[in-house]
């Protein structure tokens, strides 16, 4: 049995057991046992503690994994040692807009991930479809890496004004058309061009994975682009009940990542909790 398929059917044991307890307390969330809950691994400020005792913390914190990025490669044998002893998988790499698929590919399958986040790059400065075809392009050199190492490869929406409303995503994604391909959809960052929920209704199951960060519209209105993003989880305009039932409606089971500003095991906590009531986790 390979390291990936250990962890990954240690984590559904594990989440197993999870839904089971949940199942039997009142206090169960609608999407308790569907959606797991992690951090990126940079989120975490505790320079005192090794990569170990950094799983290991997030661990208790009932946290079901973690994310790197594709700066950690040349760190690979000090992450598969830590999640083997921390029991934490890391569940994929963010790859930003490095053109490089094939190694970060190569990258998740050997710490046991199952996915590569990559965004696509837009030039401002040359026609639209000359960026739509060059993206593709890129995504498709890296499907035959990630079709034989069993990662997806998902595209996230961004600001760079790219893939700005559902149908962009949705006909991106079905003209590669892929098994290993699909949608990293960012929860927070969508709110600039569209309705979380709507997105997630016409999107479906090209959702592959969530980011999670919030955002609040008076903010943006009132100090600027950015400042909607100042709001902590569950304080900001985004509908998080909506978006629940549409993840709902289209039986999402995965993985929603943190992506807020970070810091302590307190703050880790805090994000924890706060992630545990607006994706309705307990």
């Amino acid at each position: 049995m390979n390291r990936r398929r250990f962890i990954y059917q240690s984590t559904l044991a594990t989440g197993a057991a999870t839904l089971t307890s949940r199942e039997s307390s009142a206090k169960a969330g609608a999407m308790s046992g569907r959606i797991k809950k992690a951090v990126k691994y940079t989120m975490i400020n505790e320079p005192n503690m090794s990569v170990k005792d950094k799983f290991v913390m997030l661990k208790e914190l009932g946290y079901d994994g973690v994310e790197l990025r594709i700066d950690h490669k040349n760190e690979l044998k000090t992450f598969i040692k830590a999640a083997e002893q921390s029991d934490l998988p890391i569940h994929g790499i963010v790859n930003s807009n490095n053109p490089d698929l094939e190694t970060a590919v190569k990258f998740s399958h050997d710490v046991g991930g199952d996915s590569v986040l990559y965004v696509a790059k837009y030039d401002k400065n040359r026609p639209l479809m000359e960026s739509w075809n060059k993206n593709k392009t890129v995504i498709q050199r890296g499907l035959a890496a990630a079709a034989k190492h069993e990662v997806k490869i998902l595209v996230e929406n961004v600001w760079a004004g790219f893939i700005i409303s559902a149908l962009d995503a949705e006909r991106f994604h079905d003209e590669i058309n892929h098994p290993w391909f699909g949608i990293y959809f960012d929860v927070g960052n969508n709110v600039r061009w569209g309705v979380p929920q709507h997105w997630v209704q016409i999107l479906g199951n090209r959702i592959g994975k969530l980011d999670i960060k919030e955002w609040n519209e008076k903010l943006h209105a009132s100090e600027g682009l950015r400042a909607g993003f100042k709001s902590e989880l569950g304080e900001g305009t985004i509908n998080w009940p909506a978006v629940c039932s549409a993840l709902s409606d289209i039986d999402y089971n995965g993985w929603a990542t943190a992506e807020v500003r970070g810091g302590n095991r307190e703050r880790l906590d805090e994000i924890g909790k706060r992630m545990d009531k607006i994706l309705q986790l307990a």
